[in-house]
C-alpha cells in the first residue's frame, strides 16, 4: 500500500466516523462545553442579562416581593418566568451554572430527536454538523438570554410537524409563550400542515389556558402586557434599521446620539426621525409578515408539498420578524437555526445557501458581541460595517425564502418530497 492509500484509508475512516452518533454526541460535548466555559470566563459580560436581570426577577418572585408579568408589566410573555425560577434551583450563587446546564439539557433534548435512534440519514448528519457550527460560530450569546431556551422548542417541534402536528403546535405554542417569536412558526404550520385546523386549535386553546392561569394568578391586563412594552420601545442599536442612523454617527453628525435606556435596559438611538422610524417597524412588520401568509397561502393552493413548503416558509417568517424589528438583539440570531435545521433534513442540497448565509450571520454577530462590543456602543466604522454586512445579509436570506415560496406557487404539482428523515415519500404531514 502506497503512503497515498493509506492517507485515503486514514480519511475514509475519519469521514466515516464523523457520520456516527458517537461522533455526533462528541462533537455536541465539546461544543456545549466551549460555550459555557465562555459564558463562565470570557470578557464582555456575556451572562450579564442572566445574572444580573433573570436572577433579580426569580428572587424577588421567591421572596414574594414581585412578580414580573403579574404584578408589574413585563416585555416577556407570562411563561418566560419557568425557565427562570428554575435556574435558582440549586440557589443564587449556581444560577449562572444551573442555567447553562439547562440550555444544555434542552438543546441535548432537541439533538435526540434531530439524530433519531433509526438509521441516521445522511441529512440528518448535514443538520446535526450544521447546528454545532452555527452554535460554535455564534458564540456564548447561544445561550445567554431567554431566546436559547425556546430554540431546543422550536427545532423539536418542526422535526415533529410532519408526524405530530398537534405535539408540535404544543411545543411551538409554548415556545411562544416564553418569548414571542415561535407564534411565527406556529403560522407556517397552519399554512403548511393539511391538518391545520388541529394544528390551530392546540395553539389557541393552550394560549386561553395559559392567560387564563395568568388572571387566576392576578396578572390582570399584565397577561398580555408584554405587547405593550414592546411597542413602547425605541430603536435599538442594534436593530437593522440603526443602521442609518449609525452612519450618520460615522459621518460626524452631532445630532444623533447612542443612550442608554435604564428602565428597558438596551443602548438605543436618540437623534432626528429615530422615534418615527422605531414606530413604524411595527406595521412593516405586519405588512411582512401578510406578504409571507399570501405568498405561502398561494403555493398551498398550486399544490406544494408540506416538506418542500414549511422550511423555507419558516425561514422567511423568522427573517420578516428579525429584519422589521426594532429591537434586533445579537441573541435573535439563534432563532435562524430552527428553519435551517429543518430545511437541511428535508432539502440539504436546497439549503446550503441559508444555511451558509445563517453561519455567516453567526459569525458577524460573535465577532460583533460580546468581546468587542463596546466598539459598537461608540460607533467605530468598522463595527458599523459588521452590523451593516448582517444586516444586508439578513436581506439576502428574505429574499432566497420569498423567492423559494414564489417558486413552489408558480405551478400547481402533486409531486411528493422524498423525505430526508425516514427515507419515504412525503407529501403532507400524515
Amino acid at each position: 500500500m502506497t503512503d497515498g492509500d493509506g492517507r485515503e484509508a486514514s480519511a475514509h475512516r475519519i469521514r466515516g466516523w464523523l457520520g456516527t452518533r458517537a461522533a455526533l454526541w462528541t462533537g455536541f460535548v465539546l461544543v456545549h462545553a466551549a460555550l459555557i466555559w465562555l459564558n463562565l470566563a470570557a470578557v464582555g459580560y456575556p451572562l450579564g442579562d442572566v445574572t444580573a436581570v433573570y436572577r433579580v426577577w426569580a428572587e424577588n418572585a421567591a421572596h414574594g416581593w414581585l412578580r414580573m408579568g403579574i404584578d408589574a408589566p413585563w416585555v416577556y410573555p407570562i411563561l418566560a418566568f419557568a425557565p427562570m425560577t428554575v435556574a435558582l434551583a440549586f440557589g443564587s450563587a449556581l444560577y449562572a451554572q444551573t442555567w447553562l446546564a439547562m440550555v444544555t439539557l434542552l438543546n441535548a433534548i432537541a439533538f435526540g430527536v434531530l439524530i433519531g435512534r433509526a438509521r441516521l440519514s445522511r441529512p440528518r448528519r448535514l443538520a446535526a454538523w450544521w447546528w454545532l457550527g452555527f452554535l460554535a460560530l455564534l458564540g456564548p450569546i447561544a445561550f445567554g438570554r431567554i431566546d436559547a431556551i425556546t430554540v431546543p422548542f422550536a427545532i423539536t417541534g418542526l422535526l415533529w410537524a410532519a408526524g405530530r402536528p398537534r405535539v408540535a403546535a404544543v411545543l411551538l405554542t409554548v415556545g411562544a409563550w416564553i418569548k414571542v417569536w415561535p407564534a411565527a412558526l406556529v403560522a407556517a404550520l397552519v399554512i403548511a400542515a393539511r391538518r391545520r385546523l388541529e394544528v390551530l386549535t392546540v395553539a389557541v386553546a393552550l394560549s386561553i389556558g395559559i392567560v387564563g392561569v395568568s388572571l387566576l394568578a392576578g396578572a390582570g391586563p399584565n397577561a398580555v402586557g408584554f405587547i405593550v412594552e414592546q411597542a413602547g420601545r425605541g430603536l435599538q442599536i442594534e436593530a437593522p434599521l440603526a443602521v442609518v442612523w449609525l452612519w450618520q454617527i460615522v459621518a460626524g453628525s452631532e445630532t444623533v446620539r447612542i443612550v442608554y435606556d435604564r428602565q428597558i435596559l438596551t443602548f438605543q438611538i436618540q437623534g432626528p426621525g429615530a422615534d418615527a422610524a422605531a414606530a413604524l417597524t411595527t406595521p412593516v412588520m405586519a405588512l411582512g409578515v401578510l406578504a409571507v401568509v399570501l405568498i405561502g397561502m398561494r403555493a398551498v393552493r398550486r399544490g406544494a408539498a408540506f416538506g418542500r413548503l414549511l422550511p423555507p416558509l419558516a425561514l422567511a417568517f423568522v427573517v420578516v420578524l428579525m429584519l422589521a424589528n426594532k429591537v434586533g438583539s445579537p441573541q435573535f440570531v439563534t432563532w435562524l437555526a430552527a428553519p435551517v435545521v429543518l430545511g437541511l433534513v428535508y432539502r440539504p442540497a436546497r439549503f446550503i445557501v441559508p444555511a451558509f448565509l445563517a453561519a455567516a450571520i453567526a459569525l458577524l454577530t460573535h465577532i460583533i458581541y460580546p468581546y468587542w462590543y463596546g466598539w459598537l456602543l461608540i460607533a467605530d466604522p468598522a463595527f458599523v460595517f459588521l452590523l451593516t454586512a448582517k444586516s444586508l445579509l439578513l436581506v439576502v436570506l428574505l429574499v432566497w425564502g420569498i423567492r423559494s415560496l414564489w417558486r413552489l406557487g408558480a405551478r400547481r404539482t402533486a409531486a411528493p418530497l422524498v423525505g430526508a428523515a425516514r427515507g419515504t415519500m412525503v407529501s403532507d404531514e400524515s
